[in-house]
């Protein structure tokens, strides 16, 4: 992989892993316009890991007070720890009830499924649950204090259907949230401090690239740095930028996006690959 292409990638990841536009999708996309193909699932959790560390040191402040409330509640049954005790507790479910439907779904997924008709099809549910979660259903007021196992059960059902290509995690956990009734800030606090144990569970599959050393034979030490770097940078600014987006804009904007990538991914990348072959 070339440092232009490694920097592509990162840039792509890192931008589009917390918009509920799919970056799985994405990235995708990106491989089919370079027409290049990543060597097993090493490259892109490595990708991933980078977005997650951008999580980790951004939201530092909310992970201490979550670990350290869930513990503390737990040997001394503290009250002003409760709400931290089960909202860390929420995140456990959620990310229990995704790890274990993802592992049944994806033994039944195949590369038929990295296709453009069927990632132009997921884009487009896609924007289609962004639309109705913003026009049709009313903005809720319940934060974190009002949270219940109810609400990590419906969460963490719904992010399992962000195994298919095409589906946003974040898009799929923040519109789950909101159609429960929570407050757009407690929804998308929720959604990105449940992507750290989901993407550093799904680790578990590169284990075999990481470890035999192919990753770095295939992509290369430097692409893997600069990949990693790139990520890093714009998964951080993508962060900052949705928060402060969902601040004072809809979540409409993003359906449009989809809905257009939808249609180049059908009508032009789908064609273009036909002609190819």
């Amino acid at each position: 992989m070339s440092i232009i292409e490694a920097l592509i990638f990162g840039f792509v990841q890192g931008i589009t892993e917390f918009l509920p536009i799919s970056s799985t999708a994405h990235i995708v996309i990106t491989q089919i316009l370079l027409g290049y193909t990543f060597p097993g699932f090493g490259f892109e959790i490595f990708l991933h890991l980078a977005s997650i560390l951008a999580i980790i040191l951004y939201f530092r402040n909310d992970l201490i007070e979550v670990i350290r409330g869930f513990i503390n509640y737990i040997l001394h049954r503290s009250s002003e720890n409760r709400t931290s005790f089960y909202f860390g507790l929420y995140i456990i479910i959620a990310t229990l009830i995704t790890g274990v439907l993802g592992i049944i779904l994806e033994g039944f997924m195949g590369e038929g499924l990295k296709t453009p008709p069927f990632i132009a099809l997921a884009l487009a549910v896609t924007g289609l649950f962004l639309i109705i979660i913003e026009r049709f259903v009313r903005q809720g007021t319940r934060t974190d204090k009002d949270m219940t196992f109810l609400d990590a059960i419906i969460i963490g059902l719904v992010q399992t259907i962000a195994v298919f290509p095409g589906i946003s995690r974040s898009g799929s956990t923040l519109i789950a949230g909101l159609f429960a009734g929570l407050n757009k800030e407690t929804a998308v606090r929720f959604s990105f401090l449940l992507s750290i144990p989901v993407i550093l569970g799904s680790t578990v599959l590169a284990i075999g690239d990481f470890t035999s050393g192919s990753l770095v034979a295939e992509v290369g030490i430097a692409s893997l740095i600069v990949a990693f770097i790139a990520t890093f940078v714009f998964s951080w600014l993508g962060i900052i930028w949705l928060i402060e987006f969902l601040k004072r804009s809809k979540l409409i904007y993003f359906a449009v996006y989809c809905f257009a990538a939808a249609i180049f991914v059908f009508f032009f990348l789908n064609n273009s690959l036909i002609v190819e072959l």
